[in-house]
């Protein structure tokens, strides 16, 4: 393992989903709760951020610099860390900032991070960029800031998943999954359970639709996770879907609308409509044409992101969408 300040609780739990399972017709459906991480209402990015935080301190770093969408949850956990550990924190968000700070801005604000609007819609290079122009200013007028990029998808942060993956095999008695989904945006948790995990295991990346050239990224990312924690290089495709992500990155689908209310009315469990549910979607429509197969054991890894589920953009969908479930 490498190098982390403690942050999350872990280990995070691993659990059926029957009722579901009974649904779809499959055997054995597992949850990996990285919803339940602890810091700042959960998330995965709390596992990569012990990482991504005790490479600051290591650095002597006093500030941590990183952005994302304007409901980031990598924003929310990141600013909760920052405090955490005693560092400033600026976040660089995409947008306007919004007349009511709610769900992951409040939070945000909440935590005492600085944030830095960019006005301008989604871009996620240019976003990127912006990161790291905050970063150098920072660093001009005399503070020593650590640059995190998106969704912590830097060696470290990956790491950390990495590692994670040894802890699911730990809770399987060291049987792995035929096939884990989950949500990939930046693409770091993707690729730190590729490179820590079998190759026997299928890991589908279901595209939320922000990053450009995601496979490339995933697949480099993996091999930079398995050289920093000595494992093997990562062998095979990387699979990823991206036929769910709807009209783009935030926007809400059907298939994810319906996925979010049966994960909620059959197991209990709160997903998020831009990163999970569109997961869950992936996989539900993965099995019902039998691209998946149901007899194997199929783990949805859940990275969180639920609190987005009370912004403003999102309501007055959600609540419809309530009423006729």
């Amino acid at each position: 393992m490498t190098e982390r300040v403690a942050l999350a609780t872990l280990p995070t739990p691993l659990e059926r989903m029957p009722r579901l399972g009974k649904l779809l017709g499959v055997e054995r459906l597992l949850v990996k709760r990285d919803d339940l991480t602890g810091l700042a209402f959960g998330g995965n990015k709390a596992r990569k951020l012990e990482h991504l935080g005790a490479a600051a301190l290591a650095a002597g770093c006093d500030t941590l610099v990183t952005g994302g969408g304007v409901q980031s949850n990598h924003a929310r956990i990141t600013s909760a860390a920052a405090a955490r550990l005693s560092l400033d924190c600026h976040l660089v968000l995409d947008g306007l900032s919004p007349d009511r700070k709610t769900a992951n801005v409040l939070l945000d604000h909440l935590f005492g991070a600085t944030l830095h609007f960019t006005g301008s819609a989604h871009d996620y290079n240019e976003l990127e960029n912006e990161i790291e122009r905050v970063g150098s200013a920072l660093e001009r007028s005399g503070r020593r800031p650590y640059v995190i990029p998106i969704g912590g998808a830097s060696a470290p942060g990956v790491a950390a998943y990495a590692d994670a993956a040894a802890e699911l095999l730990e809770q399987l008695d060291a049987h792995a999954p035929d096939t884990i989904v989950l949500a990939d945006g930046s693409g770091g948790t993707h690729a730190g359970l590729l490179a820590g995990l079998p190759a026997s295991t299928t890991v589908v990346g279901v595209d939320v639709g922000t990053r450009p050239e995601l496979a490339t990224v995933v697949a480099r990312l993996a091999t930079e996770a398995a050289s920093t924690t000595g494992r093997r290089e990562p062998i095979g495709a990387v699979r990823i879907d991206r036929d769910f992500f709807g009209d783009g990155y935030g926007e809400m689908t059907p298939s994810g609308l319906e996925a979010l209310r049966l994960t909620a009315q059959l197991e209990g469990i709160a997903l998020d409509p831009v990163y999970t549910a569109k997961a869950m979607a992936g996989l539900i429509g993965r099995i019902r044409d039998d691209s998946i197969d149901p007899t194997g054991t199929i783990v949805f890894w859940h990275t969180g992101g639920s609190v987005a589920l009370f912004a403003d953009r999102y309501a007055e969908t959600l609540s419809a969408e309530t009423r006729r479930g």
